[in-house]
């Protein structure tokens, strides 16, 4: 957790953040995406209150003066109210109001149940923005073996080798810079730590020991700051998830596929799309592949399967026979 970043949050804000990342283990990403969505709560709070001026900047409101005698006094009607400020000003999604409600939640959880700082949890009968069902946007087959031919230049071996990793292993980007090569047994065995810091073991087939076989003959060894670090920077460090989407995006761009919202999540999409439709992997084994906790999340890729279907029954070869017409008598 960056203790900088966070220097302005009141004390009662900093508390929760360092139990979420350092108890619950979660991401330093997640707990920043908490940080910010509090933040924006608080302000929005002083200022519909007329604590601060009403012609404040929102994004430079302090917040610093909230405690906790302050956050009793937050209501329901307060969290609707933000949560339509949300929506008709600033514009956010279902996704995004999903993620704040679910930031609020797990604030006032905190309060009332860990904590007993507060007898009252105004969140506590809140219901999530219903999150608009999106199917993943994946690669082909052929687009994917496109991208993989395209990988060159000076890096050639560690960027074929993460490609390789996102496609065959379906990883998320975190995941995919945090491996270490301690993390890789002589068994072709992975572990990847994922969401919440919880481990599985994915193994490695043959595409990707070849790939890693290769970038290891070539990966620098001298001068290197994290030498447990499998992927490494052109700065000699562990490589950062900017720095795989300016892989994915510089080669992406030499197939044409640039601007069209792929991204390494997408390839992770991909992978398990692929693995569902070609390999038929069954929804189950690709929940562990993917490391996914609810069965639910997984069960978007079968939306593969409805598209088989759909093209099955247009091959019926009575899909086009159509009624001959009957001549209606004259009058």
């Amino acid at each position: 957790m960056n203790q900088d970043y966070f220097r302005e949050a009141p004390p009662v804000i900093q508390e929760f953040l360092a139990y979420m990342g350092n108890v619950r283990g979660r991401s330093g990403l997640s707990v920043d995406e908490y940080y910010r969505d509090l933040r924006t709560f608080f302000r929005f709070i002083l200022k519909e209150r007329g604590i601060v001026p009403e012609n404040a900047e929102s994004d430079d409101i302090d917040i610093s003066s909230v405690n906790i005698d302050f956050i009793k006094t937050i209501t329901f009607t307060d969290i609707l109210l933000f949560l339509n400020y949300c929506q008709d000003d600033r514009k956010n999604s279902a996704v995004t109001r999903a993620r704040k409600t679910s930031s609020l939640k797990n604030f006032f959880r905190y309060l009332t149940v860990k904590v007993n700082k507060l007898t009252y949890n105004p969140t506590e009968a809140l219901d999530s923005p219903k999150k608009p069902k999106k199917m993943p946007k994946y690669l082909t087959l052929e687009e994917s073996l496109k991208l993989l031919e395209a990988i060159d230049g000076e890096y050639k071996e560690r960027d074929y080798c993460m490609m390789v990793f996102f496609l065959n292993c379906g990883m998320r980007i975190s995941e995919l810079c945090g491996i270490n090569l301690s993390d890789i047994n002589s068994e072709h065995m992975l572990k990847i730590r994922g969401k919440g810091n919880k481990e599985r073991v994915l193994y490695l087939n043959n595409a990707c020991v070849s790939a890693l076989n290769d970038y290891l003959e070539v990966r620098p060894v001298d001068g290197v700051k994290d030498k447990d670090a499998l992927f490494i920077s052109r700065k000699k460090c562990r490589i950062t998830p900017k720095g795989v989407q300016y892989v994915l995006s510089r080669n992406l761009q030499k197939i044409g596929l640039d601007g069209q919202g792929y991204s390494p999540h997408k390839l992770r999409h991909t992978a398990a799309t692929l693995m569902y439709q070609k390999g038929g992997v069954d929804i189950r084994t690709l929940q562990t592949i993917l490391g996914h906790s609810n069965l639910g999340t997984t069960q978007i890729y079968t939306h593969v399967a409805d598209e088989q279907v759909i093209e099955g029954l247009k091959a019926n070869p009575l899909a086009e026979n159509k009624p001959a017409k009957t001549k209606k008598p004259k009058q």
